[in-house]
């Protein structure tokens, strides 16, 4: 059935002809969502979207990846992570590389699925690769708990958990030529809006919180093209976020996690912007701090992507050495990845 205030919007997508202007999204699902539904092919040439540093694999450093890779050739100890991260390469290699040499890496589906395997193997140290942003700390948090509870000795984190407002203005500031930010749905339903309303009146930029359906992300682009140049912020995805946010899930990350210091692909380590372990849980710690190094495949412009500062088709090797069946960066490896998904739907 037609929407004629959708086609209305669409119309005026296609055809603005103003200043252009430039909207970065800040979540993986999004990007992949904007790629999925085809969104750029319905927007005006003025209209750029930008895929910012949203995606957690592709933001984790090196030295995470060379910690892991490590750690799963050590004697009784296996390393868990999810699908993607083992494919993202660290100074000499990746986790798959690793499982070839006899390291003893496992994909798993959840973070709770490491407390059944530490249970049944007492005589393993089991390491979780704990990566992601805001929403998904909530979830190591109640894997320390569990871990605590049952009282087991044998599972540790290693953490590069990252969080949106410091990373954001560091975008702002660095990068610059930013006229509106799509706001992370996932994100926003456990921090709230209000981090992005402040955001907003802080650097005079808009902010409108989206959900990943085609039809909001064009009335979330809508509404940035109205919002552009004056400022302001919209929640257009109610139905998941509230102003305050998951407070269970902010009160169970406040219990085991602090801010931190933390490093970011291409960007470098940029204050507050990160969580660690509490010192009264640094027995569930696998080495953490202090990894910051971080070294791009030869070739790769992934850092100049994360920022918006080039576009995938700029980087020397996307879609000639790097693609998605044999990826250099970190970008093309994961599927929330901006280079994943410009290769797949020929942006």
């Amino acid at each position: 059935m037609s929407n004629p205030a959708l086609d209305k919007i669409i119309e005026e997508l296609k055809n603005y002809d103003g200043r252009e202007i430039r909207l970065m999204e800040v979540c993986g699902t999004h990007t992949a969502a904007i790629s999925e539904n085809g969104i750029p092919s319905m927007l005006s040439d003025k209209i750029k979207l930008i895929s910012g540093p949203g995606c957690p694999v592709c933001v984790t450093v090196t030295a995470v990846i060379d910690t892991l890779i490590e750690l799963s050739l050590t004697e009784k100890t296996c390393v868990l992570t999810f699908g993607d991260l083992i494919r993202v390469k660290g100074t000499d290699g990746s986790l798959a590389d690793a499982k070839a040499r006899g390291g003893n890496v496992r994909m798993v589906y959840s973070p709770m699925d490491s407390i059944k395997l530490a249970k049944d193997n007492p005589d393993t140290n089991f390491v979780f690769a704990a990566i992601g942003f805001e929403t998904t700390t909530p979830v190591y948090a109640l894997l320390i708990e569990e871990a605590e509870k049952l009282r087991l000795k044998n599972i540790k984190i290693l953490t590069s958990l990252k969080t949106m407002p410091e990373v954001i203005r560091w975008v702002v500031k660095n990068a610059g030529n930013i006229d509106g930010f799509i706001a992370p749905g996932h994100v926003a339903a456990v921090t709230g809006g209000g981090i992005f309303n402040d955001l907003s009146k802080e650097l005079g930029i808009p902010f409108v919180v989206s959900g990943f359906e085609g039809e909001q992300l064009l009335m979330t682009i809508y509404a940035l093209l109205k919002m552009a140049g004056k400022g302001g912020y919209k929640n257009l995805y109610k139905s998941a976020v509230s102003e305050e946010g998951n407070l269970s899930a902010k009160e169970k990350v406040a219990k085991y996690f602090e801010v931190s210091d933390s490093s970011w692909r291409g960007m470098g380590k940029i204050p507050g912007s990160g969580m660690a372990l509490k010192p009264e849980y640094r027995q569930f710690d696998a080495g953490s701090y202090g990894l910051d190094e971080d070294h791009e495949p030869a070739g790769c412009r992934c850092a100049s992507v994360l920022v918006g500062a080039i576009s995938p088709h700029e980087c020397p090797l996307f879609g000639k050495k790097c693609t998605p069946d044999n990826a250099h960066g970190a970008c093309m490896v994961s599927t929330e990845g901006s280079c994943y998904n410009y290769f797949i739907s020929g942006r």
